[in-house]
């Protein structure tokens, strides 16, 4: 039987079924941390509790839904084979089988309670908040982001997509600017801490999304949703409005820079401030170093000692 299948089955089909097998593993190990890389399989990199809890809830879905693609496959292949005109000319007249219509209805049953238990657990977790650490405001527009920091004065962030003049300049400086995805003024996080997002909308209805983070609800005029995440790890992690909003709509990304504690406190000191050059200088440094550049002042106290 098995030779049979190996036969009659291209080999560009098994090479593909393979692969399928492998993908959430594959796709975790061709993951970028923050954005999607070219040729990329699967989910981005998870940088936040509810995204593993996500990703474990994707994994366990497809590896189901694999292994019941697989077994109709088998089955097809079996009944085409021992069942067949030429194998048996005598059909059988079997219309009832009461062990076999008990298993596909109670299989099916067992399946569907297997995904909606973590599927419950999940979206319980998305929506109970914890106490957050930082509240931000984030509104919408056409078509550009504005996030306002409540806890810190008010100040507000404006963020535009750059152009691909400026991608190349700060490209130059060492900086990595995703093309699409790169903005003027990205917001910034203290890792590690409670975040609570306000989303909502001065024109249509956007769509504020971070995938690492697992963060994704609609910006509505007139209405506040809410989104909260926790940021495991330094960097900077991008996203985009997800909801077709209008003629600049792929426009409008949304940048996440991810610090430590104190160089968020530096950074929210100096725009509480209005001093943007410092504000900037700090978030260039610290892009610098997250990039694995020495700045300036590193390689001065490097040449010191």
């Amino acid at each position: 039987m098995l030779k049979w299948i190996l036969k009659c089955v291209p080999q560009t089909a098994l090479a593909g079924l393979i692969a399928l097998l492998l993908a959430p593993g594959a796709a975790m190990a061709n993951a970028g941390l923050g954005h999607a890389l070219p040729g990329q399989m699967g989910l981005q990199e998870a940088a936040s509790p509810i995204a593993h809890e996500l990703h474990s809830f994707y994994n366990l879905t497809n590896t189901i839904i694999i292994a019941i693609a697989v077994f109709v496959l088998i089955l097809l292949l079996y009944v085409m084979f021992r069942f067949n005109d030429r194998r048996n000319p005598t059909p059988s007249t079997t219309t009832h089988h009461t062990l076999l219509e008990v298993a596909w209805t109670v299989i099916p049953i067992l399946i569907l309670v297997v995904i909606a238990i973590p599927s419950f657990k999940l979206l319980m977790n998305q929506f109970t908040y914890p106490k957050p650490d930082l509240t931000i405001k984030a509104v919408g527009n056409a078509w550009f982001w504005e996030h306002e920091y409540p806890d810190y004065g008010n100040f507000t962030i404006t963020s535009n997509v750059l152009t691909d003049e400026e991608v190349a300049a700060r490209e130059q400086k060492g900086i990595p600017t995703p093309r699409l995805l790169s903005v003027d003024n990205e917001i910034v996080v203290p890792v590690n801490k409670v975040v609570h997002v306000l989303v909502t909308s001065n024109d249509v209805i956007h769509n504020w999304t971070i995938p690492s983070f697992a963060s994704k609800t609609d910006a509505v005029p007139g209405r506040i949703t809410a989104t909260w995440f926790l940021a495991e790890s330094e960097g900077m992690f991008y996203g985009q409005c997800s909801e077709l909003c209008g003629l600049n709509h792929a426009f409008m990304p949304i940048a996440v820079r991810v610090v430590s504690e104190s160089v968020f406190n530096e950074w929210a000191g100096a725009m509480q401030a209005k001093d943007k050059k410092k504000a900037r200088e700090i978030l260039d440094k610290v892009a610098l170093e997250q990039a694995g550049h020495k700045t300036v002042a590193d390689s001065s106290s490097s040449q010191a000692r």
